[in-house]
C-alpha cells in the first residue's frame, strides 16, 4: 500500500505574490508586507511564528485546512504574536489593508 504524504506547506510569497512581499531577508527574521484589496482573497499557505504589525485596519476571514474559518478584526498600530499556521486569508472588509509580517526563524 503506498503511503500518502502531506505536501509541504504553501510559501505565500510563491503561491501569492500579488498580496505577499519580502521587504527584508537575513538569518533571524523575514518580513513581508501583505496587502490585500477589498475582497480580494488568497490561496492556502503557511507562516512560522511571527510579530504581526498592522498597518492600516483590517477585517479578515481565516479558512482553515480542516474548512473551518474563522474572522477576526485588527485596528492600524496593532501588533500581535501569532503562532505558526495554515490558512486561507480574505479581505471581507470594504477597504484595502495592509500588515506588516515578521516571521521568526530558528
Amino acid at each position: 500500500m503506498a503511503t500518502q504524504t502531506k505536501a509541504p506547506p504553501a510559501d505565500p510569497t510563491v503561491v501569492d505574490p500579488k498580496h505577499y512581499n519580502v521587504e527584508l531577508e537575513n538569518e533571524q527574521v523575514r518580513v513581508l508586507r501583505i496587502s490585500y484589496g477589498p475582497g480580494e482573497n488568497s490561496v492556502m499557505h503557511s507562516h512560522p511564528a511571527a510579530v504581526a504589525v498592522c498597518l492600516t485596519d483590517a477585517h479578515v476571514r481565516f479558512g482553515r485546512p480542516d474548512g473551518t474559518s474563522q474572522e477576526a478584526h485588527f485596528k492600524a498600530g496593532q501588533v500581535m504574536s501569532t503562532a505558526a499556521e495554515e490558512h486561507l486569508p480574505q479581505n471581507v472588509g470594504d477597504r484595502p489593508f495592509e500588515i506588516l509580517l515578521i516571521e521568526l526563524k530558528r
